[in-house]
């Protein structure tokens, strides 16, 4: 396989990168392959459970972001990976690992994925979905509390110790290396159709 292509997706917590790429990946089916940089999360297997949940998972020092570089550099070589498997209810990686095999088309999601130049480096394509921040409130704490188990205290908290601050230094400023922009998230329609038609383009080349 020749020539694969990385496109990154990257946005605030909650913007709406996830049903972006899930869209792309329903229209573009076999040719695409989703990498989450949210299954890189750090095991922290040393710290106890309760220890666990004062993490600041929201900056970069929470990610294994050097083995996600490794895997994406295999995968651009044709090679398969075995991906983690991350738990949010336990705070840490499970196990069980998740095979990848090379396509076309690689995508990788994750808020903080333009922050790292190394990782940046390898995408041909960057996407930014931009969203309402009190939009991406919203969503988060109606994700967390309904699918994460989280309190709504909790995620409140989160949000407003972390997950803000974090998103000002480490999200937002990277929003100039994107080469496309999308408003409003998933929701976009014709975004997601020109870049589902860019990577139909890109799988018949080579």
């Amino acid at each position: 396989m020749k020539n694969i292509v990385v496109i990154g997706v990257a946005g605030g917590s909650a913007s709406g990168k996830t049903t972006v790429v899930n869209r792309l990946k329903e229209i573009c089916e076999d040719r695409v392959e989703l990498i989450s940089h949210d299954y890189y999360y750090k095991p922290f297997t040393e710290l106890s459970p309760l220890e666990r949940t004062k993490i600041n998972y929201d900056h970069p020092d929470a990610f294994d972001t050097e083995l996600l570089i490794e895997d994406i550099k295999k995968l651009k070589k044709a090679i398969p990976i075995d991906r983690p498997v991350y738990s949010y209810i336990e705070n840490t990686r499970l196990a069980e690992t998740v095979r990848v095999n090379p396509a076309k088309v690689i995508i990788i999601d994750g808020f903080m994925i333009f922050e790292n130049k190394e990782l940046r480096d390898l995408m041909d394509i960057k996407v930014f979905v931009d969203t309402d921040a009190d939009e991406r409130l919203i969503r988060r704490i109606i994700r967390d509390v309904n699918e994460r188990g989280r309190s709504l205290e909790s995620v409140i908290a989160q949000y407003t110790n972390t997950v803000k601050p974090m998103h000002e230094l480490y999200v937002e400023p990277y929003k100039n290396y994107a080469d496309i922009i999308i408003p409003r998230g998933g929701l976009n329609d014709i975004a997601v159709d020109m870049l589902a038609h860019r990577i139909e383009a890109i799988s018949k080349e080579g």
